[in-house]
C-alpha cells in the first residue's frame, strides 16, 4: 500500500471516531430565572460568551462561536449560573447554526418572556467562511 493510500485509510477511519448527541439533549429546564423589580425603567440586559460549541450535524466537527443576548426585561431575569449549564447541554449536540440561534431564543424567551430579545451567534471562520446569525423576540410585534 502506498504512503498516500494508506494516509486515506486512516482518514476514513477518523469518520467513525465522533457521535454527535441528539437535539433532544439541550435542557431548556436548567434555566431558571428571578423576578425583576425594575421593569419600567427599560434596563438592556446584555450577555456574552466566547464558549458556546455545538456539532455540525453532517461533519460532526465541533462549530465554536461567540453567544450575545441582549433583552429588556419584563416580570424576570435570566438566572447567570443555571444559563451557563443550559448553554453546555449543546456541547456534542448536533445542530445547524441557524438552527442553534433559533433553538436558543425560544428557549430564553420561554423562560423569561422579556420586552425584547436579541440573539447574535457569531460563528468562528470553517472551511473559509465566517456564518453570524441574528434573531429577534418583540413582544410587542405579537
Amino acid at each position: 500500500m502506498t504512503s498516500i493510500e494508506n494516509l486515506q485509510d486512516k482518514y476514513k477511519s477518523l469518520d467513525d471516531k465522533f457521535n454527535d448527541i441528539p437535539k433532544g439533549s439541550i435542557d431548556s429546564s436548567l434555566i431558571i430565572v428571578f423576578d425583576y423589580d425594575y421593569s419600567e425603567s427599560g434596563a438592556e440586559v446584555v450577555i456574552e460568551t466566547d464558549e458556546f460549541t455545538a456539532v455540525c450535524p453532517w461533519t460532526e466537527l465541533p462549530d465554536f462561536g461567540t453567544l450575545t443576548i441582549n433583552y429588556v426585561p419584563e416580570k424576570y431575569c435570566l438566572e447567570l449560573k443555571s444559563l451557563k449549564y443550559y448553554l453546555l447541554s449543546y456541547t456534542g449536540v448536533g445542530i445547524v447554526q441557524e438552527h442553534a440561534a433559533n433553538k436558543i431564543l425560544d428557549d430564553l424567551v420561554a423562560a423569561c418572556n422579556p420586552k425584547t430579545m436579541k440573539i447574535i451567534l457569531d460563528y468562528k471562520i470553517r472551511g473559509g467562511l465566517h456564518t453570524s446569525i441574528t434573531v429577534e423576540y418583540d413582544s410587542h410585534n405579537i
